[in-house]
């Protein structure tokens, strides 16, 4: 199966980004403008974040989470 293009891919609201993670809105939005999460803007100037970014995202954060700790 093809990865979808950017046209057919669902964009997230900061609100549902935030919804996903546990966080405050304001949260996402301090990640985007560091640049640790991608988006876009609206032609309003809103942010939006790629669906398949942030689960990718939120499923690395998971797996480390569950990661037992290393020894060294």
């Amino acid at each position: 199966m093809a990865a979808p293009t950017s046209s057919e891919e669902r964009l997230l609201t900061p609100g549902e980004v935030a919804g996903l993670f546990r966080v405050d809105p304001k949260t996402v939005t301090r990640w985007a403008s560091a640049g640790r999460i991608g988006s876009i803007r609206t032609p309003g100037g809103h942010r939006r974040f790629r669906e398949s970014e942030v689960r990718g995202l939120l499923a690395d954060l998971t797996s480390e989470a569950t990661l037992p700790p290393a020894h060294g």
